[in-house]
């Protein structure tokens, strides 16, 4: 498998390049994970209700094909799109959002933070609070998008939507848990962790 680090990339041109990738897939195509950055962005599944964008000002909204509903991406958060065979590693979709659920557990739990799944409500949960959100896109047996871990991340743009469309839904991020750790450092544990869990079985 295959990291690539993108560095801090526009939401839309990524989106693109996902959907190019898994286009051109063959048998033999090595999985990749891609680490990164995006500037200040909402983004709204395939199943996103407008109303649960309140007040966006001026960030923008992007229609996205991912599953589920709202979300905010933005500078100090540690975003990995997963793009994986699912048949050559052997799980299905929920399986998938299980695994990344862990890695984020990992990092979590490397840096003396303990993070919890909530039923019905995939990503990974804080005292209550969401500090990482799962969405993901399935084509031709293969899947892009992934994972976003709050790490410094500037928490108001959260207050203007629902996020993942649960109204009152508290975020945190790492840095309010008194993880000091920059955004480079946390990309690459969660790197690294998501390569243990993603491994085939």
């Amino acid at each position: 498998m295959r990291v690539r680090h993108l560095g801090f990339v526009a939401y839309e041109p990524t989106l693109r390049a996902m959907r190019d990738f898994t286009a051109a897939r063959i048998a033999d195509t090595p999985d990749q994970i891609w680490v990164l950055e995006h500037p200040p962005v909402y983004t709204l599944g395939l199943a996103g209700r407008a109303q649960h964008v309140l007040s966006p000002g001026v960030i923008p909204v992007v229609k996205t094909d991912r599953g589920g509903q709202v979300t905010y991406h933005g500078p100090g958060q540690a975003v990995a799109y997963v793009l994986l065979d699912l048949r050559r590693l052997g799980v299905g979709v929920k399986e998938l959002v299980r695994r990344l659920e862990q890695a984020a557990l990992d990092v979590l739990a490397e840096s003396g933070v303990k993070g919890t799944r909530r039923e019905g409500m995939p990503g990974v949960y804080v005292n209550g609070a969401k500090i990482a959100a799962v969405g993901l896109r399935i084509a031709r047996g293969c899947s892009y998008h992934g994972l976003a871990l709050n790490v410094d991340v500037d928490l108001e743009p959260f207050t203007h939507i629902d996020p993942c469309g649960y109204p009152g839904l508290a975020c945190t991020r790492l840095a309010d848990q008194g993880v000091r750790d920059s955004i480079s450092a946390v990309q690459q544990k969660l790197a690294d962790a998501l390569s243990r869990c993603l491994t085939p079985t």
